[in-house]
């Protein structure tokens, strides 16, 4: 089975979150504090995917994301928020989060975006070629790592399809649409955003100074351009 971790304080959410999943064929490990969550992870290492809400109990979900991420790059993270503010989506993200949905949200908007990261985070896709070599960094796609100037860049796996879909395509502006279809999936119900917080998280990442990058460029209007 499909493992899905629901952190949510509320029973009634965190069962129709349940319900909706196991109908989409997930086996779910459910908590209601951030504290039995981190517990459960430890004890189900295969789960691939979280769901986290970010008002709890105790710890909040954001210091959840943060200490999942210290350990696991490779799980996929949604956060779940029942405010709007774009602040906590931002923080969500640069928490280390691969997305995030908005209460209320449909049984079909949820399941898309499990069903999108799972994809990700669940399995390795080998590629014809193990590398692209683009000097300082090396990206082995049968691993799924990066490496710059040979030390490890740690990358979840968003943030690992970003970068594989610049190498790919060096030199070449690539629209904000073009990357959210690509790396999300053209059935994803997000918005454009998404695409401009993970591009600053993955700056902080590789960039030699992220406040003025050489690597991810912007193309102002439109999207932005690889020039490793």
């Amino acid at each position: 089975m499909k493992k899905v971790l629901v952190l949510e304080d509320e029973a009634n959410i965190r069962s129709f979150v349940v319900i909706n999943l196991k109908r989409a064929g997930y086996e779910t490990i459910e908590a209601g504090t951030g504290e039995e969550a981190l517990e459960l992870l430890q004890q189900n290492p295969d789960i691939k995917v979280a769901l986290l809400d970010i008002m709890l109990p105790g710890i909040d979900g954001f210091e959840v994301c943060r200490r999942i991420r210290a350990s696991n790059s490779q799980i996929g993270i949604i956060m779940l928020t029942a405010r709007t503010q774009e602040m906590d989506k931002v923080t969500g993200l640069m928490t280390g989060a691969d997305d995030y949905v908005t209460k209320p949200f449909s049984p079909a908007e949820l399941t898309a975006r499990v069903d999108a990261l799972y994809r990700r985070a669940g399995g390795v896709v080998l590629e014809n070629t193990d590398e692209i070599n683009q000097p300082p960094f090396l990206l082995n796609t049968r691993n799924r790592t990066l490496e710059k100037n040979g030390q490890r860049v740690k990358l979840t796996q968003v943030e690992y399809s970003i970068v594989k879909l610049f190498m790919d395509n060096p030199g070449k502006a690539l629209s904000r649409e073009e990357i959210l279809d690509t790396v999300w999936g053209r059935d994803y119900f997000g918005e454009l955003k998404i695409v401009d917080v993970n591009i600053r998280r993955l700056r902080i990442k590789i960039e030699d100074d992220p406040t003025n990058p050489t690597y991810i460029n912007t193309v102002w209007g439109y999207g932005y351009k690889w020039g490793a």
